[in-house]
């Protein structure tokens, strides 16, 4: 039994497709926000660049999947199956060092809130200052409501990593399944 449109929650290549763009979007939105901003939640160099740039890499695989996608390209797709998977370990691994790095440095985050979003001296002697200043919003929110924010983020994050595999996956099988039959030419779409 074939089953064309199980665990699918919109169509397989729009949806597809549009849920790719959706990891693209976010995830180079978290990558510039690690790469400007990520020394004053992350404290050891190159920690905040290393994580903004697992980021940008997962965004460019949304992309390349996106592409995939939308020319129905078996090769990309394939290319896309293979990624995906070393994407969501390295995803994985980098959520467990965010989280336990996050709780490590929150007397050091909740300073710089105490003297008005000022980079850690540590940080500053070292070299770490980009003439930025830590963006208000975190400390009005205190740090457990971003420690809850950034927890919940990266496991939504791992979870639409995982729904996409399987929609790539899906549509390769897709591609592999109805390989042998025609396409428009040569006398339709189905030649029975």
């Amino acid at each position: 039994m074939w089953c064309d449109n199980c665990l699918l929650l919109l169509p397989l290549r729009g949806g597809a497709m549009a849920w790719a763009f959706i990891i693209f979007a976010y995830s180079l939105a978290g990558g510039i926000f690690l790469l400007h901003w990520g020394q004053f939640i992350y404290f050891t160099y190159p920690e905040w660049q290393i994580y903004g740039s697992i980021g940008m890499g997962i965004a460019l695989s949304a992309m390349i999947n996106i592409l995939a996608l939308s020319n129905r390209s078996y090769i990309w797709t394939r290319v896309c199956k293979f990624l995906w998977p070393f994407i969501l370990v390295i995803s994985g691994i980098r959520a467990v060092v965010m989280i336990v790095e996050l709780q490590r440095g929150k007397d050091n985050i909740a300073w710089e809130c105490d003297n008005g979003g000022q980079l850690w001296p540590a940080s500053v002697t070292s070299g770490y200052d980009n003439g930025t200043s830590f963006p208000g919003a975190f400390c009005t929110s205190g740090f457990t409501s971003v420690y809850t924010a950034f927890i919940i983020s990266l496991l939504a994050d791992i979870g639409f990593q995982i729904y996409m595999l399987f929609l790539n996956w899906r549509f390769s099988k897709r591609l592999e399944h109805y390989n042998n039959m025609k396409g428009p030419f040569y006398g339709g779409y189905y030649n029975a």
